[in-house]
């Protein structure tokens, strides 16, 4: 059983520093692919092609309107100067709204409602921390596992709880282990719901209560929530001791966490920008409701 250790977490609508470990597949197109009708629709078959997108015949036309206005909204947003870029990446021919519904919708802001607030004087371990680097990147430091894909479940809260798990114990052991997501999705149901959504606190919980979680390859991923293994089946790897809350609205407070380890965080991620995101500083307008929630582990 690997040393114990405490994670934290922040819920905040900021400036995010995104960077994918490897990029999603995507097309590159140009003003010639958007010249006139027919090579717009040459494009749409390329791009089916590549992701191997199957439409019947009555959708396929209701498909290319909202390709059309998804390839339009990612040039022109590309000729602009903002610190991030958008791709034609597979979900080009999704609605923002049918993205949300199948990628972004753990719910955050509704889980963190039942939860309540956040007790006042309620402790922050990195409060003190001074001189802090000007960048980290914990990914060079081998606390950070390869990109994961949560698919069409919203099981994201599961995902980032993970992530700084993960995290926090390479930090302490020197030794990165992948854990299982798919654990909390079956397991951790009391107040989290799989699928349908959850909250990171109540997922640090219970990993603390039940002794720890196990590794990945004893329990992996199905995007589905299913029945929960027993211990024997598979044991825990990794435990922690507890988790903290990041000061809400303090960025200053989330650097100096995220300068010390992993962090998990909760963002607004349910427009057509965040659906086409593809590198940059992702600075989006920010919003009241947290739809999805991630790992941050670095700073710049």
């Amino acid at each position: 059983m690997a040393p114990r250790a405490v994670v934290a977490a922040a819920a905040m609508a900021a400036v995010l520093v995104l960077a994918l470990a490897a990029p999603a597949i995507a097309i590159d197109f140009g003003e010639e692919d958007l010249a006139s009708e027919d090579a717009l629709w040459a494009l749409y078959e390329r791009w089916r092609g590549l992701h191997a997108v199957a439409r019947d015949l009555g959708d396929k036309a209701r498909r290319f309107n909202v390709f059309r206005e998804n390839v339009r909204l990612i040039h022109e947003f590309n000729k602009g100067d903002a610190p991030y870029k958008l791709r034609l990446n597979r979900f080009g021919d999704m609605t923002a709204d049918e993205f949300r519904r199948a990628y972004a919708g753990s719910r955050i802001a509704h889980h963190r409602m039942f939860r309540g607030e956040r007790k006042q004087g309620a402790g922050f371990r990195y409060a003190g921390a001074r001189d802090l680097p000007p960048s980290v990147d914990w990914r060079q430091k081998g606390a950070v596992t390869d990109v994961k894909d949560q698919g069409q479940c919203g099981s994201c809260w599961a995902f980032s709880t993970i992530a700084a798990v993960e995290g926090i114990n390479a930090i302490k052991t020197k030794n990165l282990t992948s854990l299982s997501e798919q654990q909390l999705v079956d397991c951790d149901t009391t107040s989290n719901a799989g699928c349908n959504g959850g909250l990171m606190d109540y997922a640090f919980q219970y990993i603390a209560k039940h002794g720890g979680v196990a590794a990945e390859d004893a329990y992996p991923y199905r995007a589905r929530q299913g029945k929960c293994k027993k211990s024997g089946a598979a044991p825990a790897v990794v435990t922690i001791d507890g988790y903290e809350d990041v000061p809400a609205n303090d960025e200053q407070a989330l650097k100096k966490a995220v300068a010390h380890q992993p962090v998990a965080v909760a963002i607004e991620a349910s427009g057509s920008h965040f659906q086409f995101y593809s590198e940059g500083v992702f600075a989006g307008s920010a919003a009241r409701s947290w739809t999805t929630a991630w790992r941050r582990w670095g700073t710049a």
